[in-house]
């Protein structure tokens, strides 16, 4: 027979009592949430019958994971974030909002304060000359009536060959692979930069652990992240996974939608390449054209309030 007690009036009151409900500090809404959050732990120690060793290795798990700053790592991994996409996809059917690229998910890996450049840019650092494929990657920001926007950010990040971030890899230069670029008169930007390598979770890390529990990899396609913003515009987080990759429909993180596919294409010609001012003769060419959303109202104009990193000067 299981035991429950949560519903009990003692437990209730203990509960308002941790979450601060009996006095009129702090804030309401945290408090909200608390009590909720504290309410149904309690109900799934009793309904799952978790043992004391079951929930002190979940609490040694947390503080693993936290230490290793990979909450918003795992988050992803276990469908949460694509799940606030979905929500708000639902929101905007209900609200009679549609159009537009689609969004998906940020990631954990965005660092504020890219160069700005107008209309187009070069991205990296040079440090993988000789061992990354060129890329050349351009398309037109647009509104949803095809009219060109101009003077849209397009902020993009990627990671390098070897899967990983600058800012996170120390071994990178700052902002390696992060550019913010300002869309001409025609909407149009303009990147070059090197084909990105997917990513896998850390195979050591916390995340990777509770993957492996669950019987799923942790690896990531070859993806570009996006915010794109412009004023009467609403704001668009996005990304595009590149075609061709083993796990474009196979993402741990189920960033992949359709309409978020990049069609790269690898290009085997010298002259060409000369032509673009490389030396290497084997290139890449990618195109992709966003849509933005009318804002409804000027604070979705704004990127979310989510906590980000910042390099420092």
């Amino acid at each position: 027979m299981t035991v429950k007690i949560s519903h009990t009036q003692d437990v209730q009151n203990l509960f308002r009592e941790a979450c601060g409900l009996n006095n009129e500090q702090g804030s309401p809404r945290l408090k909200q949430l608390m009590l909720r959050i504290v309410g149904d732990v309690a109900k799934i120690i009793e309904d799952l019958q978790v043992t004391d060793d079951e929930f002190w290795q979940a609490v040694d798990y947390l503080n693993r994971l936290g230490a290793r700053g990979e909450f918003g790592l795992l988050v992803p991994g276990l469908g949460l974030e694509h799940f606030l996409d979905l929500l708000q996809d639902a929101k905007d059917a209900e609200a009679g909002l549609s159009g537009g690229t689609p969004r998906t998910i940020e990631g954990p890996l965005y660092v504020a304060g890219a160069p700005l450049a107008e209309g187009q840019v070069r991205m990296d650092d040079g440090s993988e000359d000789g061992v990354a494929t060129v890329m050349f990657l351009e398309g037109v920001v647009r509104d949803t009536q095809g009219k060109p926007v101009a003077g849209a950010v397009v902020d993009l990040w990627h990671a390098n060959t070897k899967g990983n971030y600058s800012y996170f890899d120390k071994s990178q230069s700052d902002y390696n692979l992060r550019r913010r670029i300002v869309t001409d008169t025609e909407g149009r930007y303009r990147a070059r930069s090197i084909v990105p390598s997917g990513y896998g979770c850390d195979p050591q890390g916390p995340t990777q652990e509770c993957l492996d529990l669950l019987g799923r990899h942790g690896q990531r396609p070859a993806h570009i992240h996006f915010f794109i913003s412009a004023p009467g515009h609403r704001h668009l987080t996005t990304q595009i996974n590149l075609a061709g990759d083993q796990y474009l429909w196979d993402d741990f993180a189920y960033a992949t939608r359709e309409g978020l596919v990049g069609d790269i294409q690898f290009v085997e010609d010298e002259a060409a390449a000369r032509d673009r001012g490389i030396s290497a003769k084997r290139f890449a060419e990618l195109t992709f054209d966003f849509q933005l959303q009318k804002a409804p109202q000027a604070k979705a104009e704004r990127r979310s309030a989510r906590p980000r990193a910042l390099q420092q000067a």
